[in-house]
């Protein structure tokens, strides 16, 4: 049990990081379907930066830059040039898949070192409770820190508030002196970089090699978690977490003795996935109470 809850936190790590800033975007009313790529355009670029120069550090500012640039495209695309959001994202998705799998032809089985863990002596290896929470590396603890900052940013800032409003209505942002695209601007390049880093997780530490395609469909569950969290900070850490433990029962649950085929246990977190989009979908009030009213809709100023 103590390696499965190490593995859990670990596994949720990057979902966490991709999805909280899908939170912040989407609470800003915009909606980017392309975390997917970005996550793999973070994963490969910090993978070869890292290779290249033996720096983790900075592999995963690499990483980050990398998501930043594609939710740059991204914001250009959808918030200047006014083109379809779901479209663009979608796009840009494909485009990621591509890219990082053409630049990293050369670097698929290249072994790295994983980044270090973080050790207290005299804590962390004398308890099993001291190696599940302490014995990680400091991305898993950056990912809670940035959880806990998007949360006091939009219940305690004045900036959250505005962004909060420009999510919920544009229009009335606008009378009110917001700089409506700028704003949404800063939220979707927060929220690339953002699915840079998970990218970079997985690439340096999660799974330390480049094999294409290496999210795994991560990027769609970091947008359903946004959803299933009904955009709420703190339930995106729950649900990150809930999911990664989903996910790594298909790697315990055969050395558990579970008669389940290994075939069910690897589509579980999808199948978990798509149960608590029905649920929360049940529950009108909760999301329409929750959901920002301008997602995914276009802003003209001249209006």
């Amino acid at each position: 049990m103590e390696n499965f809850l190490i593995s859990m936190i670990v596994a949720a790590t990057p979902l966490l990081l991709a999805a909280i800033g899908e939170l912040v975007t989407e609470r800003s009313g915009v909606l980017n379907l392309g975390v997917e790529g970005m996550m793999l355009m973070g994963a490969v670029v910090a993978f070869a930066t890292a290779n290249a120069t033996g720096s983790s550090v900075l592999g995963i500012a690499a990483g980050a830059g990398a998501g930043l640039a594609m939710a740059f495209i991204f914001a250009v695309i959808s918030l200047s040039l006014l083109a379809n959001q779901a479209a663009t994202g979608l796009a840009l998705t494909i485009f990621g898949i591509g890219a990082s799998g053409l630049v990293g032809q050369s670097l698929v089985g290249v072994p790295l070192e994983p980044l270090a863990k973080l050790s207290i002596p005299g804590v962390t290896d004398t308890s099993a409770l001291g190696r599940i929470l302490l014995g990680h590396d400091a991305m898993v603890y950056l990912a809670l820190a940035l959880a806990a900052g998007v949360a006091r940013f939009l219940a305690r800032t004045r900036a959250g508030l505005a962004l909060r409003a420009v999510g919920d209505n544009h229009d009335s942002g606008h009378a009110l002196g917001y700089n409506v695209v700028a704003i949404r601007y800063l939220a979707t390049l927060f929220g690339g970089l953002c699915a840079g880093l998970g990218g970079a997780y997985l690439s340096l530490a999660y799974t330390p090699m480049w094999t294409e395609n290496m999210t795994a469909g991560r990027g769609w569950i970091a947008l359903a978690l946004v959803v299933f969290a009904t955009w709420r900070p703190w339930r995106v850490v729950a649900g990150a977490y809930l999911f990664a433990a989903v996910t790594q029962l298909q790697f315990y649950g055969q050395d558990w003795g579970w008669p389940i085929p290994s075939q069910f246990l690897a589509m579980a977190p999808y199948v978990a996935t798509i149960l608590a989009l029905v649920i929360i979908s049940r529950d009108v009030n909760l999301t329409k109470a929750n959901a920002p009213a301008c997602i995914g809709r276009p802003f003209r100023a001249e209006r």
